[in-house]
């Protein structure tokens, strides 16, 4: 077999020689970050230089970012009623969800399932502010003292489209509570800035931007928000904020791939953007009636989720994996399965055009050789399929 072609990379990316650079000498570091002696503060340079790299990737303070174990345990960390700011301890007591968030988030944290509402979508994947805005009035008005917490994705996972965090942010504030962003998807690939994002906590994910598996980061835009109860409590590392000792290995690594996206973030999302924009160009060549989900809007540079009528994601798959190309059907936090997509329900895709939703997730690494095979074994599938009905017609 040639050469594998890989464009899931909204999934998990390869890792970035920087960043295999920078693991490769932690491996060296024998200290303990929280041992006094040089072995000891040796590991715990690694680990502070690595929280300013991952900080400069979101314009925040290193002191306001806590390393975890990766994008879920951030978004669980956050999603807590004890998330506080400044001197008001009161708990959240209400958690509103975009309808097409991650499953980390949708699982709702710490918060009692009575207290979790849906926030919908319009049609085209973008958050309906509108009914944001109305929820947050009716809190208001009838509940005393209701403090909500939003939970708002950066850009979806599955197609990419980017939301109005900014807007949805001033509508929050402006009803005293607070906005947790899952940038994970959007870290890495277009400008992720946290005051510019107007977000209170932000989620990210070291093997989403070239980093390794194993490592994530909350952000928070303030150091008066407060995480008042942690998930691993122990021995107080992370500012008392995540108990254990810290995964210094692969937050050195985490550390380099962020500042590598970083330092190439304009001209990597150009580079992407004109791929995949060739990408879906001669897909409508060969299947003019495909529908390219959140097409028109802003959308992550690397990202195309389509689906053409008549062929199913499952046998989507298999073909192009046959051929040598790795695609996916939406999130890869689906235990392997090929399931309909959450996402595309929430923005009433009809279930017999979802269930051949196709996600193309390209990387700083992909070329027009890899977009060439992927129409190559595309254009294949139509091919044997159209012969197969032909077939049967006869």
């Amino acid at each position: 077999m040639s050469e594998r072609v890989y464009l899931d990379w909204n999934a998990t990316t390869p890792l970035r020689p920087e960043a295999r650079a920078a693991m490769a000498a932690a491996f060296d570091c024998a200290g303990n970050p929280s041992s006094v002696h040089a072995e000891g503060r040796a590991a715990r340079y690694l680990v502070e230089q690595a929280r300013e790299r991952v900080a400069g990737l979101l314009g925040a303070e290193p002191r306001n970012l806590i390393f975890t174990s990766g994008g879920t345990e951030a978004n669980a960390l956050a999603l807590s009623p004890q998330l506080a700011v400044g001197g008001d301890k009161g708990p959240r007591d209400r958690l509103l969800i975009s309808a097409i968030e991650h499953p980390s988030v949708r699982a709702g944290g710490r918060f009692a399932g009575a207290t979790i509402e849906d926030v919908p979508v319009l049609s085209s994947g973008v958050i309906d502010l509108a009914a944001l805005q109305a929820r947050l009035d009716v809190l208001r008005a009838t509940a005393t003292g209701v403090r909500p917490l939003v939970a708002l994705m950066h850009a979806n996972n599955e197609t990419g489209v980017v939301q109005p965090v900014a807007e949805a942010a001033a509508l929050v504030h402006a009803a005293g509570g607070l906005l947790h962003v899952d940038a994970v998807q959007s870290a890495g690939k277009i400008p992720c800035d946290i005051e510019r994002l107007q977000a209170d906590t932000v989620a990210i994910s070291a093997h989403k931007l070239g980093g390794p598996k194993g490592a994530g980061a909350l952000v928070k835009r303030s150091e008066a928000i407060h995480v008042g109860d942690p998930l691993f409590k122990g021995g107080g590392q992370e500012r008392g904020s995540r108990g254990g000792t810290e995964n210094v290995i692969g937050i050195a690594g985490f550390g380099a791939a962020a500042e590598a996206a970083g330092n190439a973030l304009a001209p990597t999302a150009l580079r992407m953007a004109a791929l995949r924009d060739r990408l879906e160009a001669m897909l409508r060549d060969i299947s003019p009636d495909a529908v390219i989900f959140g097409e028109g809007l802003e959308r992550l540079p690397n990202t195309t989720m389509f689906a053409v009528p008549g062929i199913k994601a499952e046998t989507a798959l298999i073909a192009l994996d046959l051929a040598g190309v790795a695609v996916s059907s939406g999130s890869a936090c689906s235990s392997g399965k090929v399931a309909g997509s959450p996402v595309l329900a929430a923005m009433n895709v009809p279930a017999a055009l979802a269930i051949g939703a196709v996600r193309v997730s390209l990387g700083p690494a992909s070329t027009d050789r890899d977009v060439d095979v992927l129409i190559s074994a595309w254009r294949n599938l139509v091919a044997g399929l159209s012969k197969g009905r032909r077939e049967v017609a006869a």
